[in-house]
């Protein structure tokens, strides 16, 4: 059954209740809502919300209704289907053309008429962000002028367009809207004092989930995205616009990543000039782009920028305004007319209708340069896939800041003037220089099952895999049965790129000499590398007898693990991710579990434990192996009562560390800090962790006014600070009693507050004073860097001599002698080397070179874990995972 033939039964139905003039009976928004879109101080829930898209689907012969999956509150996420009865009648053809044009691999000529025959494929959203109102609700006003509208121009838009309209977080939007309206009197409705996250782990943070695909809403986006359509256009909606502009959006400023193709620049620059047109002709001011705002194309991982990857042309604009009324600011860097912003916006009175109707308009102008240019997008997006293609069949050279450095390194030519050629001829000779014709994954590397679950992600983002179904040989290396072959000739190869090799962000400075431009979220992200998984480079052409299998694309490779079912015990590896998962639930089923010095797990067989492990074995990467009997000294252990600090409102990192905890089958609680100023913390918990903010470098005494406000009474337990009068002893107490807490990124300041000597390395004395090194002397955004691992204490168990961590403006740490032998510090991971950095960009990187990154230290009976790295990183860093997870049981 086609995929799409309930959507088609739908459509029919619709048709059949509603007739022929279905378009002008659609209910207006406020016929449902009560409210127009727009009105001041108020908004939609996502209950009311999802019940009107059903209404205009059922009312509307324009629109099919999709359920795209569950969210992760067990919500229906859904995707209207726009355009005219007709075009929607051939859904399944229109999806085939699209998805055969991405992916390249057909003639030009067939291309060519595929491309006068297909329509337009557009994407639209809104939501992402909760607490962005506008965000979300253009999305229905968009939906009813589509809808109801019979123009020309409304009527060009449907004929050569299908338009996928998402809304991207029902469960936010939920929350959002209730919170908002709770209060009777409209004039006292607030955005503030959100009690929770908009998104149940991730929060804001579900905007950087798109190479990953942790969440589910982010898997069920990224599968129509890459997978099912693979629209030409992705726009993104976001607030809010930098102070002085009423919207921000393409073409954004440099850098774009070097793996891009240049018709994808330029296509963006024509979507973004076609916007900022619109608006001029329909005098609204206040739209900026490029140098505007900080918003750039060079990161993997959101919504709008993991589409680049997929050559596809990724929209976001950034708009002011709400429910609540406002005033556009005087700025006067703002009011004078630039390239950046040549229509500025004059201070006035600012509604939420007004950004209703700049996002609407906005939508339209791209909708129209879609219909109007319907032909040159699909060909163009053959074309992109198809240079892809080709590209990745040889080997090839590109150019990237590495290589201008090595053409420096070998020339000893600096300068921005001419220099010879055969530096170039010189670069080209060097064959590791260039990009490989593939990537092989190989099957006997230790932990396989985390190198299938990146493997997996690769196939989430549209990737075609092959899997080897017998051994063989490449480049004089043998591979075994069940290794992966990643080819480079396919037509998302810049994705495939970004996700095995360093990126090599540019220095990016405010002017020569000066201060850095922070790079938008991060510089460097090489999956592979986070997540410790082994491959091989492969430079040579690919023969064409190789044992593969072609894997389905989209096609999920099932987790799979072995189970062994000899020897008195069972012996289960710290080397292994998945083995974990597996030993929490062999404690929560009353299992007794043992662990020796090396880490390595012991479970004495029996027909419950053989039958538990193997079911296990069917559904996640368990690797066991026999054991005759327990080595000497092997202790039982049993589950620690870990805790999650947490305070009002949610924080991001702690939302992942209870993502990852609960994908390894780990018990929590989430504490707050009113429940660690009662005492006795002992009697409840073993372990809690602090993931990595809420805690200031300079604690305060405990606010004995929290302003609760209409908090309703259900919150009032995750109110208030952690103080330095009451949190802080009482923390003290708990270590000291024997507890364990674990302390990540910026939480690491407590252990200072805690008495721990730890020095700050990143200074140098001035007058007799220390001082922070200025950015133009010491600078990490966002990269990855490679540690040095301590493997002489089981801290450590089951990492290999150097683990690849996520480092942002990351602390380290130094200590005396004395503080070494007083507080019994060990390091575990260091760095060793002047230059560690593998993928972004590092300015200074020297000063780190024999500086500490993670650390444990003893207080009383207790103890502490301090990392100022994060393992959980997003739920990304899954080869740091061992040094989190050994600090548990």
């Amino acid at each position: 059954m086609r995929f799409y033939f309930h959507l088609i039964l739908l459509f029919t139905l619709s048709s059949i209740f509603s007739g022929a003039s279905a378009q002008n009976q659609v209910p207006d928004p406020k016929s449902h809502f009560g409210f127009n879109i727009g009105d001041n101080y108020h908004l939609a829930n996502y209950t009311q919300t999802e019940a009107y898209f059903k209404k205009v689907a059922q009312a509307s012969d324009r629109v099919m209704l999709q359920s795209i999956g569950k969210t992760e509150e067990g919500r229906e996420q859904y995707m209207l289907i726009v355009s005219t009865p007709e075009n929607l009648s051939k859904i399944d053809q229109y999806n085939d053309i699209s998805k055969q044009l991405a992916l390249g691999e057909i003639s030009d000529s067939q291309a060519r008429e595929l491309s006068k025959e297909g329509k337009a494929v557009v994407w639209i959203d809104g939501g992402l962000h909760s607490t962005e109102t506008v965000a979300t609700h253009q999305l229905i006003q968009t939906l009813y002028e589509l809808t109801s509208r019979n123009d020309d121009e409304n009527m060009n838009i449907l004929e050569n367009t299908i338009i996928l309209l998402v809304h991207a977080n029902p469960d936010g939007h939920e929350l959002m809207g209730d919170w908002y309206m709770r209060e009777s009197e409209p004039t006292k409705r607030e955005m503030t004092r959100l009690p929770e996250m908009y998104q149940k782990y991730a929060g804001h943070d579900n905007n950087r989930d798109f190479f990953m695909f942790n969440l589910a809403e982010t898997k069920n986006m990224g599968k129509v995205l890459f997978v099912d359509w693979i629209p030409q256009i992705v726009y993104n909606h976001h607030q809010r616009a930098p102070q002085g502009a009423v919207v921000v959006g393409p073409p954004y400023r440099d850098p774009f990543n070097y793996v891009y193709d240049p018709i994808l620049v330029t296509s963006l620059d024509a979507v973004g000039a076609a916007m900022h047109t619109r608006l001029n002709v329909e005098d609204k001011p206040g739209y900026g782009q490029r140098g505007a705002s900080r918003f750039s194309t060079w990161w993997n991982g959101g919504l709008r920028t993991s589409v680049y990857f997929h050559n596809q042309i990724g929209i976001l604009t950034e708009i002011i305004g709400g429910p609540n009324p406002s005033t556009t600011p005087l700025i006067y860097d703002r009011i004078l007319p630039s390239g950046h912003a040549p229509n500025p916006v004059h201070p006035q009175e600012w509604t939420f209708q007004k950004s209703i109707d700049y996002s609407v308009s906005l939508n339209y102008a791209v909708l129209n340069h879609a219909a109007n240019t319907k032909q040159n997008l699909l060909y163009n997006a053959y074309k992109m896939g198809a240079n892809a293609v080709a590209k990745g069949a040889e080997p090839t050279l590109s150019i990237n800041p590495s290589q201008i450095e090595y053409i420096k390194e070998i020339s000893k030519i600096d300068t921005t003037g001419i220099i010879p050629t055969k530096w170039y001829e010189e670069l080209k000779k060097d064959k590791n220089r260039y990009d490989p014709v593939a990537y092989v994954i190989p099957a006997d590397q230790e932990d396989f099952g985390t190198a299938t679950k990146f493997a997996n992600r690769l196939i989430q983002s549209g990737i075609q895999i092959q899997k080897a179904n017998s051994d063989f040989q490449l480049q004089g290396k043998n591979y075994p049965t069940g290794s992966y072959l990643v080819s480079l000739s396919q037509a998302f190869r810049a994705h495939i790129l970004d996700m095995f090799e360093p990126q090599h962000h540019p220095n990016d400075f405010e002017y020569p000499g000066g201060p850095p431009i922070p790079p938008y979220d991060a510089s460097g992200w090489t999956l592979a590398f986070t997540m410790g998984i082994e491959f091989d480079r492969v430079t040579d052409k690919l023969p064409s007898n190789l044992p593969m299998a072609t894997l389905e694309r989209g096609q999920l490779i099932p987790l799979q693990g072995q189970a062994t079912t000899d020897g008195r015990y069972i012996q289960l590896t710290p080397s292994v991710n998945d083995n974990f998962k597996a030993v929490n639930l062999l404690l929560n089923k009353n299992i007794k579990v043992q662990k020796d010095d090396q880490g390595n797990f012991y479970v004495k067989r029996s027909k419950n434990v053989d039958e538990t492990l193997s079911e296990l074995a069917s559904t996640i990467s368990l690797k066991t192996q026999p054991a005759s009997s327990l080595p000497k000294g092997a202790q039982t252990i049993k589950p620690k009562r870990i805790a999650v600090w947490d305070n009002y409102g949610g924080t991001m990192k702690s939302g992942w560390m209870r993502f990852v905890l609960e994908d390894f089958n780990f018990d929590y609680s989430v504490i707050y800090s009113s429940e660690i100023d009662q005492g006795d913390l002992i009697k409840n918990y073993d372990l809690i962790i602090f993931a990595g903010t809420g805690i200031p470098a300079k604690l305060v005494k405990k606010k004995t006014n929290n302003n609760l406000g209409n908090i309703p009474e259900k919150y009032h337990n995750r109110v208030g600070n952690f103080s330095s009068d009451h949190s802080l002893p009482s923390l003290e107490q708990f270590i000291r009693d024997g507890g364990k807490v674990v302390l990540l990124a910026g939480s690491t300041s407590l252990a200072k507050h805690l008495g721990i000597p730890q020095k700050n390395p990143l200074t140098k004395n001035v007058n007799g004073k220390n001082i922070a090194l200025k950015n133009t002397e010491y600078y990490i955004p966002g990269s990855v860097m490679n540690t040095k691992v301590n493997r002489s204490t089981p801290q450590t168990n089951g990492l290999n001599d150097y683990l690849s961590v996520y480092f942002d403006k990351s602390p380290v740490f130094t200590f005396s002698n004395e503080a070494i032998k007083e507080y019994n510090i060990t390091p575990l991971l260091s760095f060793d080397s002047p230059n560690p950095m593998r993928s972004g960009w590092a300015l200074g990187a020297s000063h780190l070179e024999n500086t500490i990154v993670t650390y444990t230290a003893t207080l009383g009976n207790g103890s502490l874990f301090v990392s100022g790295i994060e393992p959980s990183f997003r739920a990304q860093t899954h080869g740091a995972y061992k040094l989190l997870f050994n600090q548990l049981y």
